[in-house]
């Protein structure tokens, strides 16, 4: 009978149990307040939490651990709480604290690590998130980070083991499947990556980078229809039309289609509202092949102007600059503006720019005589 009285809650507590519930979180504070125990500092704080009061929250918690340094629960609430606020440091802190203590808990080690790779700590962060899924092989939060961060690192190998593992307990996953997919779209493996986005659009995930690498994935495995499709589905996404516009630019392009080619890349530079390089790049190559060598000069100028630091824009402005041009000064000095602005370039282009440069000083000094 004691024990079944100890365990009961007092009529306000109920009260301010039940305005909780509904939501009333400002009477359940009032409410809960006139309890005066941990429990209802418990709620308190929650409620706080609820309302977006983050500051008063963590007051609570704090003096809830303070009170009660053994509170495991409260410390928990508080680590999620700092970590919702992007307090990484605090959060760090807790859960560390809360993996000293010994508990083998997946849940303290996948936000230890979550907030150590917020820190740029990934080397610590991923050895936590390891211990999470070690506890727990199903822990998907944990390993979505980690394979996030192996795709990001370009480790396909170990991108692909802790997927798979994943995958094992959730074969429906589509943040995993997205993910798994992105590393062998990283790699080169049009055709795995290909069958992984078709999935991801059959379970109803009509996201635009979806539409995109699948364009590319097509475009890249010479499937130009199914590239030249999805890019069209990628064109009806609002602030996406550039992207589709640039890509059908280069379906058309690879076909050979220069005129419908042009057009695209025209229209992506219209939509855009940033650097242009690309398309500038790509109408440089299209007026080329058409043989209109100052239209081509033009857009690779233009293509070096939005990046300058475009080693190889600047080089087709210097072939392009020697097809039309018939003076050998003004070639020379293209060619030696690229040696004083590049020296970076790769050595075979250098060297290449260096030949033409002490042709060009050949052909000038026996033009004098």
């Amino acid at each position: 009978m004691f024990a079944i009285k100890a365990g009961a809650q007092s009529p306000a507590f109920t009260i301010a149990d039940s305005l909780y519930q509904l939501g009333n979180y400002v009477e359940a504070i009032n409410a809960y307040a006139k309890e005066g125990n941990e429990k209802s500092s418990l709620q308190i704080a929650r409620a706080y939490t609820a309302i977006g009061n983050n500051e008063k929250a963590i007051a609570q918690y704090l003096d809830i651990i303070d009170k009660n340094p053994n509170q495991v629960l409260a410390k928990f609430e508080l680590g999620k709480l700092h970590a919702k606020t992007k307090k990484w440091e605090k959060a760090q802190l807790v859960f560390e604290n809360l993996t000293v203590a010994g508990t083998e808990n997946p849940e303290f080690y996948y936000y230890l690590g979550s907030a150590l790779q917020k820190k740029g700590d990934s080397k610590n962060g991923n050895e936590a998130l390891k211990k999470a899924v070690e506890l727990d092989s199903t822990h998907l939060r944990s390993i979505y980070l980690l394979g996030k961060f192996y795709v990001g690192a370009e480790l396909p190998s170990m991108a692909h083991e802790i997927l798979d593992l994943g995958l094992r307990s959730a074969p429906s996953d589509p943040a995993l499947i997205n993910l798994k997919a992105l590393t062998y779209f990283n790699n080169g493996n049009f055709v795995e990556a290909i069958t992984l986005f078709e999935r991801l659009l059959e379970m109803g995930e009509f996201q635009p980078f979806i539409f995109k690498k699948l364009g590319y994935a097509y475009f890249k495995n010479w499937e130009f229809d199914k590239a030249k499709k999805n890019y069209r589905s990628l064109e009806q996404i609002p602030n996406f039309e550039a992207d589709a516009y640039f890509g059908l630019g280069e379906v058309y392009l690879m076909e050979k289609q220069l005129d419908s080619s042009k057009i695209f890349f025209k229209k992506s530079i219209e939509e855009r509202r940033y650097v242009f390089d690309e398309e500038y790049k790509n109408l440089g190559r299209i007026a080329r092949l058409q043989n209109r060598l100052k239209e081509s000069l033009d857009y690779y100028t233009k293509a070096w102007e939005e990046n300058k630091a475009d080693f190889f824009s600047y080089y087709q402005v210097c072939i392009m600059a020697d097809e039309y041009y018939k003076d050998p000064e003004t070639k020379l000095r293209n060619y030696q503006k690229f040696l004083d602005d590049f020296d970076r370039a790769p050595s075979f282009l250098r060297q290449r720019v260096k030949k033409r440069v002490s042709e060009l000083k050949e052909e000038m000094h026996f033009a004098k005589k």
